[in-house]
């Protein structure tokens, strides 16, 4: 099984990347949503990630395609790993779902915040009780899992005055950003959208711009 690979990244689709480590070969990396839109100013530079292989049904069932799903820690996969254990979280939805970092989402879970989750990617109101409820009290590990570095301080922007997005600026800094984040983020939904987007409208196109 291949459990890291170091290589070029020399392109990213809408859900993978390509590295190319020396040799010749290439591997297609299936990443999380968050890591994706990270690694994309890192276009032609060396990478490395920690893997793990999984087997993808095809045909119903009747065989199975190996995938290779790429993560930047080794926390970062074994979060995704007790993830996946949940009933109805797959490993597609999965990592579509981990829009933010792992602890980000590990936190949610510890703090028992449903309306956190339910705005991330594919998880409704039913699926985000679930998650609480079979994940509670098995990742306060994740939760602290990416500190170590102190990190600059970013300077605050001005934030919408626009009720709507208030809520949303609130609700994307419960997911783990800085409100300078989460005021940019806004910011450029703010521009793709009609008038007077709701919440939740404003946040589904704040993670769509993001990814």
């Amino acid at each position: 099984m291949i459990a890291r690979l170091t290589g070029t990244l020399v392109e990213l689709t809408g859900s993978s990347v390509l590295v190319a480590p020396p040799g010749g070969l290439t591997y297609e990396v299936l990443l999380p949503a968050y890591l994706l839109r990270d690694l994309a100013p890192r276009l032609g530079q060396e990478v490395a990630l920690t893997t793990v292989q999984t087997l993808e049904p095809v045909g119903g069932g009747a065989s199975f395609r190996p995938r290779l799903i790429g993560f930047e820690t080794d926390a970062e996969r074994r979060f995704y790993e007790l993830f996946t254990t949940v009933k109805g979280v797959g490993g597609k939805r999965a990592l579509k779902a981990m829009a933010i970092p792992a602890a980000a989402i590990a936190r949610a879970i510890e703090e028992d915040d449903a309306a956190a989750l339910r705005a991330l990617p594919e998880i409704g109101k039913r699926l985000a009780e679930t998650v609480i409820a079979e994940l509670s009290g098995k990742v306060s590990e994740f939760v602290h899992a990416d500190a170590g570095g102190a990190s600059v301080a970013e300077p605050k922007l001005a934030a919408p005055a626009d009720e709507s997005a208030s809520q949303a600026v609130e609700a994307l800094v419960r997911l783990g950003q800085t409100r300078a984040e989460a005021e940019r983020a806004v910011e450029r939904a703010l521009a793709s959208l009609g008038e007077e987007p709701s919440p939740d409208q404003i946040l589904a196109a704040a993670f769509a711009s993001a990814r």
